[in-house]
């Protein structure tokens, strides 16, 4: 409308009304401009300096040594506790049913996890009432809180950890015989409390496996011998593998052995 409004005009007056239109659009466009705040971009900067309060650098340590042990945090949860024997042998468990995405890995991996808690409790409070609140209470140094939390952790392993496993470990570190539990490092501790979880738990889950294994050799010779080669053994074995689960109550005893297992 506006174009063709200007078409029907001189030449002359349409360029000089063009011109005073720009000229008020520009006007009111500066105004804007000059009305809004200036916008500034953060700036980011990460330096060294001497800091004149010691304290300053004591916190920083901290901060930076719980930012370490929260990175170490599922290491420590996995190889220093009783998941490794539980998760492995719920592992075995669900291979020898069958049943191959039933119960779900987070299924799984949850009912390991809450197992450790229940079985690690007693261990946890010991460190909380030995370590952890005298030290958040400024009765002890740090050195001190971390020996006291290693004590309680370090009886569990070596509950569970076995005598064989534990010299292979000293014998291979090459350090001097050690005369008691106390003279044995927590490096060498370590692998030989996971070498030994690793063995109880497939030592649980052949004995497992076993009663399962007979289900399916049964079934598969009685297809054999019905002349049904083509049909799987699995389909058949799996409903019968599923009843005697649950007519053993086969949770009740497993979950009850996994936990009486750690004395």
């Amino acid at each position: 409308m506006t174009r063709g409004f200007l078409l029907h005009m001189p030449p002359k007056k349409a360029v000089f009304i063009m011109v005073v239109f720009y000229a008020v659009v520009m006007a009111a466009a500066n105004i804007c401009f000059a009305a809004s705040p200036a916008v500034t971009s953060p700036l980011f900067n990460i330096g060294i300096e001497n800091a004149d309060d010691p304290g300053k650098v004591s916190v920083v340590l901290q901060i930076f040594i719980l930012l370490t042990i929260l990175s170490l945090a599922p290491a420590i949860l996995i190889m220093l506790t009783s998941f490794t024997r539980i998760a492995i042998v719920l592992s075995v468990l669900r291979q020898a049913i069958g049943t191959h995405q039933v119960p779900p890995n987070q299924i799984v991996m949850g009912l390991a996890l809450f197992l450790t808690f229940f079985i690690m409790t007693p261990v946890w409070q010991k460190i909380n009432q030995d370590a952890l609140q005298p030290y958040m209470d400024k009765k002890i140094g740090q050195e001190q809180a971390l020996k006291n939390a290693m004590e309680p952790l370090r009886k569990f392993m070596f509950r569970q950890t076995r005598e064989k496993d534990l010299a292979l470990l000293v014998g291979i570190s090459g350090i001097e015989r050690p005369k008691n539990m106390e003279d044995i490092p927590t490096s060498v501790l370590i692998p030989s409390f996971v070498i030994s979880e690793l063995k109880t738990a497939f030592q649980i889950g052949f004995m497992l496996y076993v009663p399962f294994l007979i289900i399916d050799m049964v079934v598969a010779s009685v297809l054999l011998s019905m002349g049904m080669m083509m049909l799987p053994p699995v389909m058949i074995s799996l409903p019968f593998k599923l009843m005697l689960f649950v007519l053993a109550d086969g949770w009740y005893l497993i979950v009850g052995s996994l936990v009486k297992s750690f004395g």
